[in-house]
Protein backbone atom coordinates (compact mmCIF):
# COMPACT_ATOMS: atom_id res chain seq x y z
CA UNK A 1 0.00 0.00 0.00
CA UNK A 2 2.86 2.38 0.79
CA UNK A 3 4.13 2.05 -2.77
CA UNK A 4 0.66 2.78 -4.27
CA UNK A 5 1.48 -0.07 -6.59
CA UNK A 6 0.97 -3.80 -6.86
CA UNK A 7 -1.73 -6.41 -7.19
CA UNK A 8 -3.69 -5.13 -4.17
CA UNK A 9 -4.04 -1.64 -5.64
CA UNK A 10 -4.90 -3.02 -9.07
CA UNK A 11 -7.45 -5.39 -7.52
CA UNK A 12 -9.22 -2.64 -5.58
CA UNK A 13 -9.26 -0.30 -8.56
CA UNK A 14 -10.45 -2.98 -10.98
CA UNK A 15 -12.63 -5.01 -8.63
CA UNK A 16 -11.19 -8.32 -9.86
CA UNK A 17 -8.54 -10.75 -8.61
CA UNK A 18 -4.97 -9.92 -9.61
CA UNK A 19 -1.99 -12.26 -9.37
CA UNK A 20 1.76 -11.94 -9.60
CA UNK A 21 2.96 -15.53 -9.58
CA UNK A 22 6.62 -14.47 -9.73
CA UNK A 23 7.58 -11.03 -8.47
CA UNK A 24 10.97 -11.31 -10.19
CA UNK A 25 9.10 -11.15 -13.50
CA UNK A 26 7.48 -7.83 -12.52
CA UNK A 27 10.37 -5.70 -13.80
CA UNK A 28 8.24 -3.83 -16.34
CA UNK A 29 5.18 -3.21 -14.16
CA UNK A 30 4.48 -2.92 -10.44
CA UNK A 31 8.17 -2.26 -9.96
CA UNK A 32 7.88 -0.37 -6.65
CA UNK A 33 5.68 -3.05 -5.11
CA UNK A 34 7.69 -5.97 -6.52
CA UNK A 35 10.96 -4.54 -5.23
CA UNK A 36 9.57 -3.83 -1.75
CA UNK A 37 7.92 -7.26 -1.52
CA UNK A 38 11.09 -9.06 -2.66
CA UNK A 39 13.10 -7.15 -0.02
CA UNK A 40 10.73 -8.58 2.59
CA UNK A 41 11.26 -12.12 1.28
CA UNK A 42 8.10 -12.53 -0.80
CA UNK A 43 8.14 -14.10 -4.24
CA UNK A 44 4.43 -14.07 -5.18
CA UNK A 45 1.36 -11.96 -4.50
CA UNK A 46 -2.30 -12.61 -5.14
CA UNK A 47 -5.00 -10.03 -4.42
CA UNK A 48 -8.72 -10.65 -4.03
CA UNK A 49 -11.43 -7.99 -3.95
CA UNK A 50 -13.58 -7.31 -0.93
CA UNK A 51 -16.86 -6.26 -2.46
CA UNK A 52 -20.59 -6.28 -2.13
CA UNK A 53 -22.20 -6.49 -5.53
CA UNK A 54 -20.51 -3.73 -7.58
CA UNK A 55 -19.02 -1.84 -4.62
CA UNK A 56 -15.40 -2.64 -3.79
CA UNK A 57 -14.53 -1.72 -0.20
CA UNK A 58 -10.98 -3.07 -0.18
CA UNK A 59 -8.82 -6.02 -1.01
CA UNK A 60 -6.96 -8.91 0.57
CA UNK A 61 -3.44 -9.56 -0.61
CA UNK A 62 -1.91 -13.00 -0.08
CA UNK A 63 1.88 -12.94 -0.13
CA UNK A 64 3.91 -16.09 -0.72
CA UNK A 65 7.52 -16.93 0.07
CA UNK A 66 7.62 -19.09 -3.05
CA UNK A 67 6.79 -18.20 -6.64
CA UNK A 68 3.71 -19.84 -8.11
CA UNK A 69 0.01 -19.63 -8.68
CA UNK A 70 -2.71 -20.40 -6.17
CA UNK A 71 -4.81 -23.45 -6.92
CA UNK A 72 -8.50 -23.03 -7.69
CA UNK A 73 -9.61 -24.57 -4.38
CA UNK A 74 -7.29 -22.34 -2.35
CA UNK A 75 -8.34 -19.31 -4.39
CA UNK A 76 -12.04 -20.08 -3.78
CA UNK A 77 -11.36 -20.48 -0.05
CA UNK A 78 -9.42 -17.21 0.10
CA UNK A 79 -12.23 -15.40 -1.73
CA UNK A 80 -14.78 -16.89 0.70
CA UNK A 81 -12.74 -15.57 3.63
CA UNK A 82 -12.49 -12.15 1.94
CA UNK A 83 -16.28 -12.21 1.50
CA UNK A 84 -16.80 -13.00 5.19
CA UNK A 85 -14.44 -10.17 6.15
CA UNK A 86 -16.38 -7.84 3.83
CA UNK A 87 -19.65 -8.72 5.54
CA UNK A 88 -18.08 -8.06 8.93
CA UNK A 89 -16.71 -4.67 7.86
CA UNK A 90 -19.98 -3.60 6.26
CA UNK A 91 -21.95 -4.75 9.33
CA UNK A 92 -19.65 -2.71 11.58
CA UNK A 93 -20.10 0.34 9.34
CA UNK A 94 -23.87 -0.09 9.53
CA UNK A 95 -23.75 -0.30 13.33
CA UNK A 96 -21.53 2.80 13.55
CA UNK A 97 -23.82 4.70 11.18
CA UNK A 98 -26.84 3.72 13.28
CA UNK A 99 -25.06 4.83 16.46
CA UNK A 100 -24.14 8.16 14.85
CA UNK A 101 -27.70 8.68 13.66
CA UNK A 102 -29.13 7.80 17.06
CA UNK A 103 -26.75 10.28 18.69
CA UNK A 104 -27.74 13.02 16.25
CA UNK A 105 -31.43 12.35 16.80
CA UNK A 106 -30.98 12.38 20.58
CA UNK A 107 -29.09 15.69 20.40
CA UNK A 108 -31.84 17.17 18.23
CA UNK A 109 -34.49 15.95 20.68
CA UNK A 110 -32.57 17.31 23.67
CA UNK A 111 -32.11 20.71 22.02
CA UNK A 112 -35.78 20.78 21.04
CA UNK A 113 -36.84 20.12 24.64
CA UNK A 114 -34.71 22.94 26.05
CA UNK A 115 -35.94 25.33 23.34
CA UNK A 116 -39.56 24.46 24.17
CA UNK A 117 -38.86 25.05 27.87
CA UNK A 118 -37.27 28.43 27.10
CA UNK A 119 -40.26 29.40 24.92
CA UNK A 120 -42.57 28.63 27.83
CA UNK A 121 -40.53 30.66 30.29
CA UNK A 122 -40.28 33.63 27.92
CA UNK A 123 -43.94 33.42 26.98
CA UNK A 124 -45.08 33.28 30.59
CA UNK A 125 -42.73 35.95 31.92
CA UNK A 126 -42.78 38.19 28.86
CA UNK A 127 -46.48 38.12 28.23
CA UNK A 128 -46.08 36.93 24.64
CA UNK A 129 -47.25 33.84 22.77
CA UNK A 130 -44.92 30.87 22.51
CA UNK A 131 -44.54 31.59 18.79
CA UNK A 132 -43.49 35.16 19.55
CA UNK A 133 -41.22 33.92 22.34
CA UNK A 134 -39.47 31.67 19.82
CA UNK A 135 -39.11 34.53 17.33
CA UNK A 136 -37.54 36.73 20.00
CA UNK A 137 -35.32 33.94 21.30
CA UNK A 138 -34.08 33.22 17.79
CA UNK A 139 -33.61 36.92 17.01
CA UNK A 140 -31.62 37.53 20.19
CA UNK A 141 -29.43 34.49 19.51
CA UNK A 142 -28.68 35.69 15.98
CA UNK A 143 -28.06 39.29 17.02
CA UNK A 144 -25.63 38.17 19.71
CA UNK A 145 -24.07 35.34 17.68
CA UNK A 146 -25.08 32.65 20.13
CA UNK A 147 -26.29 29.17 19.41
CA UNK A 148 -30.03 28.95 19.90
CA UNK A 149 -29.73 25.90 22.15
CA UNK A 150 -27.09 27.58 24.31
CA UNK A 151 -29.28 30.65 24.77
CA UNK A 152 -32.32 28.48 25.50
CA UNK A 153 -30.33 26.56 28.13
CA UNK A 154 -29.28 29.88 29.71
CA UNK A 155 -32.95 30.97 29.83
CA UNK A 156 -33.98 27.68 31.44
CA UNK A 157 -31.08 27.77 33.93
CA UNK A 158 -31.79 31.39 34.88
CA UNK A 159 -28.48 32.68 33.52
CA UNK A 160 -29.99 34.81 30.73
CA UNK A 161 -31.36 38.35 30.99
CA UNK A 162 -34.97 37.50 30.15
CA UNK A 163 -35.99 41.14 29.67
CA UNK A 164 -33.21 41.59 27.11
CA UNK A 165 -34.24 38.42 25.26
CA UNK A 166 -37.95 39.33 25.20
CA UNK A 167 -37.18 42.97 24.38
CA UNK A 168 -39.19 44.59 27.18
CA UNK A 169 -39.54 44.40 30.95
CA UNK A 170 -41.07 41.18 32.17
CA UNK A 171 -44.61 40.95 33.47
Amino acid sequence: METDDGPGIDCVRGGAPVSSADLRAESGRRTRFAGAARECGFRSAHALPMRLRDTVIGGVTLLGAEAGVIGDDDLALAQALADVATIGILQQRTIEHGDDLAGQLQAALDSRVVIEQAKGILGQGGGVSTDEAFTRLRGYARAHRRRLTDLAAAVVDGRADLAAVVGHPLV
